[in-house]
């Protein structure tokens, strides 16, 4: 299941610049860079360098060690340190940096990545990456995410994105035979599918990390030049038919009327038809329902236009890391063809490479298919130095609109002040 990191703190870029990185080595890599050409010699000098990430499941933790433990065998001379963070990832890794006792390579989430990558505690990796690296071969919306001013901060581990699940038993009874491939048959198979409170045909996770694709689809943004502009016109008229669904045709519902915690429970308990949830919710559905009978389609379009959101993670290396060379090699090997497909092929998290999806037969598998197409076109959570402000003002403003409290362009106009009056 998907979970939201800790949101950045907005001192952070200040406090960094003015204390921590006065004379810290940019991207000038000529003096860290070694011959590596005798990689395979024994008598090539030892090094360890230390990974931060967060945990995961054990099966995943399993596979990560794994992966680690073949890039050690193919580099005898580099010794990988796993420091795995339980809590609190951000604010730890934080402290670190400021303190100068950051690892040398350490996970970073896209929502944190525009405050980070400002602040140049991350070695811009350009200097590193040589042609048979096939940078190219990147979902280019996963690998934006990590870029900043031209240069690249970090490259894609792996995604999740959103696609449609659908209950295939209540489609069958209604006598629907396909999902809906527009928004407007969504909402019209919506309608069909509900059974007063007992079922809804359509499930909503009332968030902004969910719903910015849909929030711009009209030509609106969500942000613009470091603060919220959520209160638009284009905006309101593009999220306003998720309010129809729920206050006028009474077909759809969030999670917490139904007694559910998160969209992936209230779809596997049968209290909704249809929502738009993560690859995430697979391994969930396969163990907590396995007889639930459902499929997957990439999200509806909207205008014609193909959209959903991707949560994607980086590899980054720190500025200050004095092992820089060594970093790059674990870095360049898991975000490699080979180390990629090793890390993604137990089908929790997506690879960011296509080639890497073709080899693992993502897009000839029927379940998965909608999730990673739908990388190409995706939506990445986020662009933002001040997403962390302009997301919460936006979601306690947003969930007031779409449980009937108030109007949405009155909401979202009044979100948006008070973002930006806290940004100034």
């Amino acid at each position: 299941m998907f979970k939201k990191k800790t949101l950045a703190s907005l001192g952070f870029s200040t406090l960094l610049v003015s204390g921590l990185l006065v004379g810290c080595g940019g991207s000038d890599t000529s003096s860290t860079k070694e011959d590596t050409t005798d990689k395979d010699n024994e008598n090539q000098e030892q090094v360890e360098i230390t990974l931060s990430g967060w945990g995961s499941s054990p099966t995943e933790q399993k596979l990560f060690e794994e992966t680690l433990a073949s890039f050690e065998e193919k580099n005898p001379h580099i010794k990988v340190k796993l420091d795995v963070i339980a809590d609190q990832y951000m604010d730890v890794m934080k402290t670190r940096l400021i303190g100068g006792q950051a690892a040398d390579v350490f996970f970073l989430d896209a929502f944190e990545a525009p405050a980070l990558m400002e602040t140049g505690v991350l070695e811009p990796l350009d200097g590193y990456i040589t042609e048979d690296f096939d940078i190219d071969d990147f979902e280019q919306p996963l690998l934006d995410a990590f870029k900043r001013d031209g240069a690249i901060f970090g490259l894609p581990k792996d995604t999740s994105t959103l696609a449609l699940f659908y209950n295939k038993t209540m489609f069958e009874e209604a006598g629907i035979e396909n999902p809906p491939t527009t928004f407007e048959e969504l909402q019209e198979v919506a309608k069909q599918l509900t059974q007063g409170t007992d079922v809804y045909g359509y499930g909503i996770v009332a968030d902004l990390a969910r719903n910015v694709f849909i929030a711009e689809s009209k030509g609106g943004k969500i942000a613009t030049d470091n603060k919220a502009t959520f209160g638009s016109t284009e905006v309101v008229e593009a999220l306003q038919p998720l309010l129809d669904m729920r206050l006028d045709d009474k077909s759809a519902a969030q999670p917490s009327e139904v007694g559910a915690n998160w969209g992936g429970e209230m779809f596997g308990q049968g209290k909704v038809a249809m929502i738009l949830e993560g690859n995430w919710t697979l391994p969930f559905l396969a163990e907590t329902f396995p007889n639930l009978e459902f499929g997957t389609a990439e999200v509806p379009t909207i205008d014609g236009q193909n959209g959903t959101m991707a949560f994607t993670v980086a590899y980054v290396m720190n500025a200050q890391s004095e092992k820089k060379e060594a970093a790059w090699e674990l870095i360049s090997y898991l975000t490699g063809k080979e180390g990629m497909e090793q890390w993604t092929s137990g089908g929790s998290a997506l690879p960011t490479r296509v080639s890497v999806a073709e080899s693992l037969g993502l897009y000839d598998d029927e379940i998965r298919q909608p999730f990673i197409s739908g990388a190409s076109y995706a939506t990445v959570w986020a662009d933002d130095t001040n997403l962390p402000i302009i997301n919460n003002n936006f979601n306690n403003q947003f969930t007031s609109a779409f449980l009937g409290q108030r109007p949405l362009d009155e909401a979202l106009e009044e979100a948006e002040r008070v973002a930006n009056r806290e940004i100034e």
